[in-house]
C-alpha cells in the first residue's frame, strides 16, 4: 500500500468525502450505501459512548426460540372480516343498521356489510380462514391468528409508526432497527435489515425502518424488488470500470482518511456508520449478486414462488434470511395499498392473488430447509377495517370499507409461535377487540421474546433517558408461543 498523499495526511480533511467519492468513480452498491443517504442519519445525536458496530449484537437475555424475523407487511388495512376473522352475525345484520352508538371511525358508514369471501375451517386445527387466500389457508396448521390486536388512531400515517417503530407520533427506530441492534448480523457481507418494497416507497416512506436515534448502522437497506435482475436491483453493485485491487486501495485510502477525520473528532456516531456503510458496501460486492439472483435457484422453486414481483421479493427474502440477514420486511400494497374504501371485493382479491401463492411457498421451503423453527414469520397490516359499508357523501354505497384500528387481525407463524391456533376476539360483528386484548405494543414485547430478549430491558440510551421498542408499556402474551 503506497503511503496517503502528504496534503492528505497534513489536511485529513482534503477535500470532502463526497467529493472523493465522485472523483474515485468506485462502483459501491447503493444497496450497502442506503444508510450513508439515509435522510438524517440522527444517530449522530446519539449520547451512548463509541460505536456500535450492526454486526456485534448483543447476548441475549435468555434462550432465543428465534433467530431472524420474516415480516409480510400488507400497507392501508387488509379487511379482517374478509380474511381472518369470521362474523356470521353479520349475515343476520346484511344492510341493516348495527346496534351500536360507539362505532367510530373516520368517516360516515352505514349498514352491516358481510364479507364477499366463504370462511371455511381448514387443516387438522380447523382454524377458520376465508376463500381471500387459498394458499395460505393450505398452511393453517402453522399459523397464529392473532383475532383482537388494537392500534391507537384510524389514520394510516401513525398507525403505521405504531406498527414499525412502536410510537404513532415521535421518531422513533423501527423494529427492523431494534432486532438488528439486539442480534446484530450473521453476515458482515450483507445489510442485517433489508426493506423490499416494489415500485417505490409506501406511506411514511423511509420512516417505516428509520434508525431513529440508534446508530445509521442499524438502518433498514431499501430495495425496489419491482426489477428482476441482481445488477438493477442493487444499483452499481458490479464495478466494470476499476479492478477489484485497484478498487480495494481506493477504499483504502479513503478508510484512512476517514479514521484520521474521526480521530479528530472523536464520539461521532453518525461518521462511525458512514465509515461502516462504505466498507460494507464494498464488501457486499462479493456476496450481494448471489443473494439476489433468484436464477440460481431451481426451476421447481422458482414456479413454487411464482414469476412475479412478489414471487420473487420473497424468494429474495428467503434467500437473505439464509444467508445471516436479521431481519426482512417485504412489503405489498405501495402502489396498489389495501385502503379499499371501495369496491373491496375486486380490489381485495387482486390483492390476494399476488401474494397467497409467495407467502405459502415461503412457509413450505422454510420448513422444508429446517429453518422455520428459528425463522419468525409475521403477516401484519397497520390495522383492519369497519364491518359496516362507507358511504359517500352523495349517500349512495361504495361496497368498500373504512379504517377500523380497535380490533383486527393478523398472524404469526414459526420462530417458537404456537401453530394451528386463534388468539382472543373482537365483538359478534368484529368491530373492537373484546377477548385477549393484544395491543401493538404487546405484540412487539411477545416478538422480542422470542428472539431472547426482555422488552423492558433492551434499552438504548438518548436524550438522558433509555428508550426501547414498547415505549413505557407492553406485556409478553405467553399463550401465542409454544
Amino acid at each position: 500500500m503506497p503511503p496517503i498523499p502528504s496534503r492528505f495526511a497534513a489536511r485529513p480533511e482534503g477535500f470532502s468525502r463526497r467529493e472523493l467519492l465522485r472523483r474515485s468513480g468506485m462502483g459501491l452498491g447503493s444497496l450497502g450505501l442506503s444508510s450513508l443517504l439515509a435522510e438524517s442519519l440522527r444517530s449522530g445525536a446519539a449520547e451512548s459512548p463509541g460505536f456500535l458496530n450492526a454486526a456485534a449484537g448483543k447476548p441475549p437475555h435468555y434462550r432465543p426460540r428465534a433467530r431472524r424475523v420474516a415480516h409480510f407487511f400488507l400497507n392501508g388495512g387488509l379487511s379482517h372480516i374478509d380474511s381472518f376473522d369470521p362474523k356470521p352475525a353479520l349475515e343476520r345484520y346484511a344492510g341493516k343498521p348495527l346496534p351500536y352508538a360507539n362505532l367510530r371511525t373516520e368517516r360516515k358508514t352505514g349498514a352491516a356489510f358481510p364479507s364477499l369471501f366463504p370462511f371455511r375451517q381448514r387443516g387438522r386445527s380447523g382454524l377458520e380462514i376465508s376463500d381471500l387466500f387459498p394458499r395460505i389457508a393450505e398452511q393453517a396448521d402453522l399459523l397464529c391468528v392473532v383475532r383482537s390486536m388494537r392500534a391507537n388512531l384510524p389514520n394510516h400515517e401513525p398507525s403505521l409508526m405504531l406498527m414499525n417503530c412502536g410510537d404513532a407520533v415521535q421518531s422513533r427506530p423501527s423494529m427492523g432497527s431494534w432486532v438488528t441492534y439486539g442480534l446484530g448480523t450473521e453476515n458482515q457481507n450483507l445489510p442485517g435489515f433489508v426493506a423490499m418494497c416494489p415500485g417505490g416507497y409506501p406511506i411514511k416512506e423511509a420512516e417505516n425502518w428509520q434508525s431513529g436515534f440508534l446508530p445509521g448502522s442499524f438502518q433498514g437497506t431499501y430495495v425496489d424488488t419491482r426489477h428482476s435482475r441482481a445488477e438493477q436491483l442493487v444499483e452499481n453493485i458490479q464495478n466494470h470500470a476499476t479492478s477489484a485491487e485497484g478498487q480495494w486501495r481506493q477504499l483504502e485510502l479513503l478508510r484512512r482518511m476517514n479514521r484520521a477525520h474521526a480521530e479528530a473528532r472523536p464520539g461521532d456516531a453518525a461518521l462511525e456508520a458512514r465509515i461502516q456503510s462504505f466498507e460494507l458496501a464494498y464488501r457486499m460486492q462479493r456476496e450481494a449478486s448471489d443473494a439476489f439472483d433468484v436464477t440460481r435457484e431451481p426451476k421447481h422453486v422458482r414456479e413454487a414462488y411464482g414469476d412475479t414481483i412478489h414471487g420473487r421479493q420473497t424468494l429474495i427474502a428467503r434467500r437473505l434470511l439464509e444467508r445471516g440477514v436479521r431481519f426482512v420486511q417485504l412489503w405489498h400494497g405501495a402502489g396498489q395499498p389495501w385502503d379499499n374504501h371501495e369496491n373491496i371485493e375486486k380490489a381485495h382479491a387482486q390483492n390476494a392473488r399476488d401474494i397467497d401463492q409467495p407467502v405459502a411457498a415461503f412457509l413450505v421451503d422454510l420448513k422444508q430447509r429446517g429453518l422455520l423453527d428459528d425463522t419468525l414469520v409475521l403477516f401484519t397490516g397497520e390495522f383492519g377495517r369497519t364491518p359496516t359499508v362507507e358511504i359517500e357523501n352523495s349517500g349512495k354505497s361504495k361496497l368498500g370499507r373504512d379504517h377500523n384500528p380497535y380490533g383486527f387481525s393478523l398472524w404469526m407463524a414459526g420462530g417458537g409461535v404456537r401453530g394451528g391456533m386463534s388468539y382472543g376476539a373482537t365483538d359478534e360483528f368484529g368491530f373492537r377487540a373484546v377477548e385477549n386484548e393484544v395491543h401493538v405494543h404487546d405484540l412487539h414485547a411477545t416478538i422480542l421474546h422470542l428472539l431472547g430478549f426482555d422488552h423492558e430491558r433492551l434499552t438504548y440510551r438518548y436524550a438522558g433517558r433509555d428508550f426501547r421498542l414498547t415505549d413505557v408499556a407492553g406485556r409478553v402474551v405467553h399463550a401465542l408461543c409454544g
